[in-house]
């Protein structure tokens, strides 16, 4: 009986570490803020971006996101790995080219399979164009790169 207690307590432990691990990965604010603010339900609801409101906000694992009304607010609480952005929310076409972390644009944006997927775009370039043209091949490679931080 002991021994079950023991192995249980253990992988808890060990899936805390890694979604722990997980959210120090993330592109987050030093405030802990992830997607500049930005509602991550609105991505599906609402079909764009749309800037949360502090006052409606949800911490999950060190990471805090906000929302523009409260019903995202409790879509994410009662599910909140079908809201968060892949690969920590960094740019999923340089996850996927190069296996760096970058910025994005909160902006744009793009929902593969029921994922959210974020790239950057300032300077003349738009990495979700680039994403778009061999977009199969990036997200396999993107999901290989992403595994490198977390694991």
């Amino acid at each position: 009986m002991y021994r079950f207690i023991l192995i249980t307590l253990l992988a808890l432990s060990m899936q805390a570490q890694a979604q722990t691990k997980q959210a120090h990965q993330g592109n987050i604010s030093r405030s802990g803020l992830a997607i500049e603010g930005y509602d991550p339900v609105a991505y599906f609801t609402s079909k764009k971006a749309v800037e949360g409101k502090k006052e409606l906000a949800a911490k999950i694992n060190g990471t805090v996101y906000y929302f523009s009304n409260a019903k995202n607010l409790a879509l994410f609480k009662a599910n909140p790995n079908r809201y968060q952005p892949q690969y920590g929310g960094w740019c999923a076409y340089a996850m996927g080219n190069s296996g760096e972390k970058v910025e994005v644009d909160p902006e744009t944006f793009k929902i593969v399979d029921g994922k959210l997927y974020l790239f950057y775009n300032k300077f003349f370039t738009n990495t979700l164009t680039d994403w778009n043209k061999d977009e199969a091949n990036l997200k396999n490679r993107a999901d290989k790169n992403w595994q490198k931080f977390i694991n």
